[in-house]
């Protein structure tokens, strides 16, 4: 055991949600039995809370942290020598999107560490149904080797306490936009510790029309509610939602078939959407955003379709130089159709995370990103597949990175 350095007037700033004040640093080989039964017995909590069928991307994450996944997650690891965690992982979660301190708590978890994960301090519900099953389990003596060695907290801006954690963590592992991970940076790590910064990124769909023709109406209604939930769910704001959609129009066929495609796809969408919660608020962000796109680019490069409020449509009539600039919210979407799936290698840069595809291979967009030797894409899913966590992430190895191997 190694116990960690005392600051008590630093702490004090500190408000614990769940586990405590200051973890021990214990480290575990990966994917230990008694961090899944943990994981395990909280997805059961969970999934027994009534709020949590309020909340999607919670019942997602109480899905996702059940045994029989974690149990499959293990066997992506690769077994190169003896792996045991590196120590004390710090964790900073973005502000957007309410639900991934979990899943980066959990990771920490399986890959045998302790590790404080700061929250936002933002108000979200999600947050607390997840800390008060945490809490829950932590309250009974069956979990107290994983209580002493967890710390979720919460504290504002607050430069003195993150340069302490960053100075005694082994690993640190940001999560937010590219200013915020600057700031954070400021802070000092000790020479040994190791970073992964999960910066702004930019997803992005491909559909090749013939395959929205093939469809029957419940097969069409469920790739809609599978778009609905990558990106409706959490107002856009996840990296790997879709903000463009690539019509491929690679062949005849596929170009007469075209505009009664996408008609086709974005009522669906649109009827999809009939249950998102609309705030004013979000109107008003969307049309504001919608003006300045337009007063930006021309209305000639650009057509607008709107199904009322719940949805807009931004036809191109050619993508920019960088399409990672062609982002939406509350439901506004840009399209645009490429003859060949090499035209898109010149829009892709770095930024570029996730490719969503319909109608397309995987193997049609990796051969892609080998033969142009792509800097972007790393992730190429279906519809609905965009938003899974997975031990691999932006290209990451997470749980290779948060872990030493003795030779």
């Amino acid at each position: 055991m190694i116990p960690m350095s005392e600051n008590k007037e630093i702490l004090g700033r500190v408000r614990c949600l769940a586990g405590v004040p200051e973890p021990t640093v214990c480290p575990e080989v990966p994917f230990a039995e008694e961090r899944m039964e943990f994981l395990n017995a909280l997805s059961a909590r969970l999934r027994k809370d009534p709020r949590t069928a309020q909340y999607t991307d919670v019942a997602a994450f109480a899905f996702w942290c059940r045994k029989a996944n974690t149990k499959r997650l293990s066997e992506q690891l690769t077994r190169d020598g003896i792996r045991i965690g590196k120590g004390l992982v710090f964790h900073i979660a973005p502000s957007n999107v309410p639900v991934n301190f979990a899943y980066s708590l959990a990771l920490g978890l399986l890959s045998g560490n302790a590790n404080i994960v700061r929250v936002s301090s933002k108000p979200f519900s999600q947050v607390d149904i997840i800390c008060e099953a945490l809490a829950a389990l932590f309250a009974g003596e069956e979990y107290a080797a994983i209580r002493a060695c967890t710390s979720v907290v919460s504290y504002g801006h607050d430069k003195e306490i993150t340069d302490y954690y960053s100075a005694i963590c082994d690993m640190r592992v940001i999560w937010g936009g590219d200013a915020s991970i600057q700031t954070i940076r400021e802070s000092a790590t000790e020479s040994r510790c190791g970073e992964i910064a999960f910066a702004d990124r930019y997803s992005f769909g491909i559909i090749r029309p013939s395959a929205v023709m093939a469809m029957d109406d419940e097969a069409l209604r469920q790739l809609a509610v599978n778009f609905y939930n990558d990106t409706y769910l959490l107002d856009q704001n996840a990296c790997s939602a879709p903000h463009l959609i690539v019509w491929l129009t690679d062949g005849e066929a596929e170009k007469a078939a075209r505009a009664e495609a996408a008609v086709r796809f974005w009522q669906a969408v649109y009827e999809a959407a009939a249950s998102y919660d609309l705030a004013d608020i979000k109107v008003s962000g969307k049309y504001d955003a919608l003006c300045n796109f337009l007063a930006d680019t021309g209305l000639e490069k650009a057509r607008v379709q709107r199904y009322d409020n719940r949805l807009y449509v931004l036809t191109l009539s050619e993508l920019p130089e960088k399409i990672d600039g062609l982002r939406g919210s509350f439901g506004m979407f840009f399209q645009c159709a490429l003859d060949a799936l090499d035209e898109l290698a010149p829009h892709i840069t770095k930024k570029v995370q996730t490719a969503a595809v319909c109608g397309v291979e995987r193997k049609e967009i990796t051969d892609l990103i080998l033969r142009c030797h792509l800097r972007g894409i790393d992730r190429v899913v279906g519809f609905g597949q965009t938003l899974d966590m997975g031990t691999i992430w932006d290209g990451y190895d997470i749980i290779g990175d948060l872990t030493r191997i003795i030779g």
